[in-house]
């Protein structure tokens, strides 16, 4: 792929505005490293994000993600190797991440509410939410995966 503008550096004030409020999540989140992952990895994957897929499937697998899940994660519905509280997650994360199709369904958002706190909800929108403007910006400006 061709090099393409660099939005940190044409727009450095917009961009350290996403880096804050990315910082901000961070420190007051209450989600596991597992959570985060996970969400970071699936809609980084239907997004078609090489640069974030990379970068999440290896800090996933330093936090002590497994191989097995990394891999199997985008047939996720087919397995039961995650979890009902990380089901409910990955459909936030598909139905946020395709919000033009049906947005966050009653039925799922009504599962999550039964499992999480609104505040654990919260952050869960919250990080589908910054993952996808990443992705979006990564894909748009071809940035470049690091090995």
């Amino acid at each position: 792929m061709e090099p393409r503008i660099q939005i940190d550096k044409l727009q450095p004030e917009a961009y350290k505005a996403i880096i804050a409020l990315e910082g901000h999540m961070s420190k007051i989140s209450e989600l596991s490293t597992t959570h985060k992952e996970l969400i970071k990895i699936r809609a980084s994957q239907i997004n078609g994000c090489a640069f974030c897929i990379a970068m999440h499937t290896k800090d996933a697998l330093k936090y002590g993600e497994t191989q097995e899940r990394i891999f199997i994660l985008n047939a996720w519905r087919e397995t039961d190797l995650f979890s009902e509280e990380e089901n409910v997650i990955l459909s936030i994360t598909e139905e946020i991440t395709f919000i033009h199709q049906s947005g966050l369904t009653d039925n799922t958002y009504n599962r999550a509410i039964n499992l999480f706190s609104e505040t654990y909800l919260a952050q869960i929108i919250m990080a589908v939410t910054m993952i996808n403007v990443w992705n979006r910006i990564a894909i748009s400006t071809h940035k470049p995966i690091i090995h």
